[in-house]
């Protein structure tokens, strides 16, 4: 009985695994690797909460654990992810007229770990904050993690030159790092994606999202991410705009 209520916290565990081994695979450029350790951290974080559930074993513990294993899978590795990105520009440098004495080439890459910085602001927020108790303020650090970890397999995909163009770009790069620090902790309500109970009115609108996710998966492959991730947060307002006139 004692080792079921501890399941919960050995997949919690399992995410805190896949986020250092994704953590060296992301120093060392291997970009693919790391989305897909990210990706499986994601999958087991997902299980968690649900399992903690069915078995009754919600505890402060299980709480804080699950918070310090998102932080490594889906803090600090996107960070590193922006940081590597913006250096390894270092070897393009002359296509930005940038040079290796300019105040760019010493400072910015590390900027991307504002992504880092601002998810660990994000999750300790989240375990004070009694309004997500059952949905999300600011984007949730997992959707966040995908969103940055898409952009170099988009740029090896290679499918749209243009887009290539864009995400290679070091400003753009540095402006989305911004806007992801901003998006996990702007007061913009949104639902969980996370399944409390089998239940159709319960858990239609994540129905809803997951069929349209898996469509543009499909269709669009890792640009899709983005997209989904867009799609999340317009659904999200939508949702909050419907519930408020109906108040």
């Amino acid at each position: 009985m004692a080792f079921k209520k501890q399941i919960p916290n050995l997949i919690t565990f399992l995410n805190l695994i896949c986020g250092l081994l994704a953590l060296i695979h992301a120093f060392n450029g291997n970009y693919n690797e790391a989305f897909s350790l990210v990706c499986l951290g994601i999958f087991f974080d997902f299980w968690d909460g649900f399992f903690a559930r069915i078995f009754h074993a919600q505890s402060p513990l299980g709480v804080q654990l699950d918070s310090l294993a998102d932080m490594v899978t889906s803090g600090v590795v996107p960070g590193v992810v922006m940081y590597k990105m913006l250096s390894d520009i270092q070897e393009n440098q002359d296509i930005y007229n940038l040079t290796p004495d300019t105040y760019y080439m010493g400072v910015v890459p590390y900027i991307g770990f504002i992504i880092t910085i601002a998810s660990c602001f994000r999750l300790a927020k989240f375990n004070i904050d009694d309004r997500q108790t059952d949905s999300f303020i600011g984007l949730p650090t997992p959707a966040n993690a995908l969103l940055i970890m898409s952009i170099p397999m988009i740029l090896f995909a290679n499918q749209y030159e243009w887009l290539s163009d864009i995400l290679s770009n070091p400003y753009f790069l540095v402006g989305i790092s911004f806007l992801s620090a901003y998006l996990l902790n702007a007061e913009i309500p949104l639902f969980s994606l996370k399944v409390k109970y089998f239940s159709w009115d319960k858990n239609k609108l994540q129905v809803i999202f997951l069929v349209v996710a898996a469509i543009l998966l499909v269709l669009f492959q890792f640009l899709a991410i983005p997209m989904i991730i867009l799609f999340y947060v317009v659904l999200s307002v939508l949702q909050n705009t419907v519930v408020s006139k109906q108040v």
